[in-house]
C-alpha cells in the first residue's frame, strides 16, 4: 500500500516501531535447528536406506556421508545467510543472484505445494498417537488422523501468531523430547551391544549394492531425514549476532543429528535383523514392542512429540517464506504486514496455515507423497544456491562476508545437487515431469501480477480495499523500519 492511501493504518509511533525482533539466541538457533531436522525421517526412513544399500556397514556408511553433506549444504548457507541476511532462505539468495523471475518461481513453488505439503508430517503425528492407545490400527482410524493432525495444526498456528518466544521455547520443550527418544534408543542399542548382540554386524559390508541409482535413492531416504538443515536461514532476520551465531549453530546442530542418527541405526540393528528392518513401516514402535512389554506406548508419544517439534519449525519458517515474498511484491502484500503488538508475521503464518489445511482434506494425501514428488524440487533450488555461492565469488569479489566457507565445499555441494537431481529423472522420469510443470506453471501469474501488471484496474481497487479491511481485522501493518538489518 502506498504511503500517500488515507485509508492506511499502519502505525506511525516511532516510539513503538512495528516489525520482527531478534530473539533467537545460540540455544533456541540449535533447538530449532535440531528440532526440525529430527522429524519423522529416522524412524520411517532406515528401512528404505537398508533396502537400497543392501548391508549394514554401507547402510552405516550412508547414513554418516548424508550428515556431512549437510553439514556442507549448512555451512554454504552460513556465506550466503551473512552475506544476503534477508529473510526466505533460497528465496533471497535467488532474488539476490539470478533476479526477481527465478525467485518468483521458487516462491510459487514452495509457498503453494512443497511447505503446506510439509503438513504430511502431522500425518505421522497422528499415526503416532493413535497408535499408542490403539497398537497396531492406526490404517483403521484414517480420519481419526486426520482430525489430530488439523488440531496440531491448529496449537502450531495459534503459538507462532501468538509470540516468536513462546514458539521458540515450544521448539525447546518438544526438541527435549525427541532427544529423550533418541537417547533411549541409543542406550538400547550400547546395552545390547554390551550383551553381546552383534550378529548383524558381522561381515557388515556383505551384500552391498553396487549400483549407482540404488546408492542415489539410499541418498535421497537419508537426506530426507537429514531435511531441514537450511531452515535457519529462513529466518535470519530473527537471530540475535547471525554473524557468529549461525556459524555455531550449524556447526554444533548438524553434527549433533549426524552422532544421534548413526548411533540410532547401530540400535536398530542390535534389535532387528537386515531383513526386519527392511519389513517394519514404524522401526522404532517395532524395536518398543520387542523389548519394552507394557512401557513400549511410551516410544509412539515420543515420536509424536518429535513430528510435532518438526512441523512448528516447517511453521515457523514457512511463514518467513511468505513473508519475505510478499516483502518483495511477488504475493499479495497483506502477507508481508506484521502483528503491531505481537511482532509475528500473522497473516503470512494464516495463509501457510490455510494452504497446509487444504492439504490434509484429501483422501489421497500420504506422507510418502512429499518424499516422491518434492525432494528433487529442494536438490535442484539447492544446486542453484551452491552454484550461486561460485558465482558470486566470481562476480562480487569486494562483497562483505562475514563468514567465508572454503570454496571446495561450494564446489563438492554442486557435484552432490547435480547427482541428486539427475537421478530422478533417469529412474522416474514422468514425476519428475510433473514436477518441472507445477515450477513452471507460476509463469503467467508472474507476467500477469507481478512484472506487467495487466490485471483489470477493478481488480487492484478491490485489493486495496480488502488489504485495508484485513489491516483493521487483523490488527497488522507493514514494518515501518528495518531496524533488524541495523542489528546485524
Amino acid at each position: 500500500m502506498s504511503e500517500e492511501d488515507p485509508n492506511s493504518v499502519i502505525v506511525e509511533d516511532q516510539n513503538s516501531r512495528v516489525g520482527l525482533r531478534r530473539t533467537l539466541g545460540i540455544p533456541g538457533g540449535i533447538a530449532f535447528l535440531v528440532g526440525t531436522i529430527i522429524g519423522s525421517g529416522i524412524f520411517a526412513t532406515p528401512r528404505w536406506v537398508m533396502m537400497y544399500t543392501g548391508s549394514v556397514g554401507l547402510n552405516i556408511v550412508v547414513w554418516s556421508l548424508c550428515g556431512v553433506i549437510a553439514l556442507f549444504g549448512g555451512l554454504c548457507y552460513v556465506e550466503l545467510g551473512t552475506s544476503i541476511p534477508k529473510f526466505g532462505g533460497e528465496y533471497a539468495y535467488l532474488l539476490e543472484i539470478y533476479g526477481p523471475f527465478s525467485a518468483f518461481l521458487l516462491s510459487w513453488i514452495f509457498v503453494i505445494f512443497i511447505k503446506p505439503s510439509s503438513v504430511m508430517i502431522l500425518l505421522v503425528f497422528g499415526s503416532y498417537v493413535v497408535e499408542a492407545f490403539f497398537p497396531g490400527c492406526s490404517k483403521d482410524h484414517n480420519q481419526l488422523v486426520k482430525i489430530l493432525a488439523a488440531a496440531a495444526l491448529g496449537v502450531i498456528t495459534l503459538v507462532n501468531c501468538t509470540s516468536v518466544k513462546l514458539a521458540s521455547r515450544m521448539q525447546v520443550v518438544f526438541t527435549v523430547a525427541k532427544m529423550v527418544a533418541i537417547l533411549i534408543l541409543i542406550i538400547t542399542g550400547i546395552v545390547r551391544i554390551a550383551q553381546g548382540h552383534t550378529s548383524h554386524f558381522n561381515n557388515a559390508f556383505e551384500g552391498s549394492t553396487s549400483s549407482l541409482g540404488l546408492m542415489g535413492f539410499a541418498f535421497y531416504n537419508g537426506l530426507f531425514a537429514y531435511d531441514g538443515w537450511s531452515q535457519l536461514n529462513y529466518i535470519v532476520e530473527e537471530i540475535k549476532n547471525p554473524n557468529k551465531n549461525l556459524s555455531v549453530c550449524i556447526s554444533l546442530g548438524i553434527p549433533m543429528v549426524t552422532i544421534c542418527y548413526v548411533l540410532v541405526n547401530i540400535g536398530y540393528l542390535t534389535v532387528l535383523s537386515p531383513a526386519e528392518l527392511m519389513t517394519s513401516n514404524a522401526v522404532a514402535v517395532t524395536l518398543a514392542q520387542r523389548l519394552y512389554g507394557v512401557m513400549a506406548w511410551v516410544i509412539p508419544i515420543l515420536v509424536a512429540c518429535s513430528t510435532f517439534g518438526t512441523a512448528n519449525g516447517n511453521a515457523f519458517a514457512g511463514g518467513r517464506l511468505v513473508f519475505a515474498a510478499a516483502r518483495e511484491g511477488h504475493l499479495p502484500k497483506f502477507l508481508a504486514m506484521v502483528h503491531t503488538k505481537r511482532h509475528t508475521p500473522l497473516p503470512a503464518l494464516l495463509f501457510n496455515s490455510i494452504l497446509s489445511l487444504i492439504v490434509l482434506i484429501p483422501d489421497s494425501t500420504t506422507f510418502e507423497l512429499l518424499l516422491n514428488y518434492f525432494t528433487f524440487l529442494a536438490w535442484f533450488y539447492y544446486l542453484m544456491c551452491f552454484a550461486g555461492i561460485l558465482w558470486l565469488r566470481f562476480r562480487r569479489k569486494n562483497m562483505k562476508r562475514p563468514y567465508k566457507v572454503w570454496i571446495g565445499i561450494p564446489c563438492i555441494m554442486v557435484l552432490v545437487s547435480i547427482y541428486l537431481v539427475v537421478a530422478p529423472f533417469y529412474q522416474a522420469p514422468l514425476e519428475s515431469l510433473y514436477c518441472l510443470l507445477m515450477v513452471f506453471s507460476g509463469t503467467p501469474f508472474y507476467f500477469i501480477f507481478v512484472y506487467y501488471k495487466i490485471a483489470p484496474k477493478w481488480f487492484f481497487q478491490r485489493y486495496e480495499r480488502v488489504t485495508v479491511w484485513l489491516q483493521k481485522i487483523f490488527d497488522v501493518a507493514l514494518p515501518t523500519d528495518d531496524e533488524m538489518e541495523k542489528e546485524c
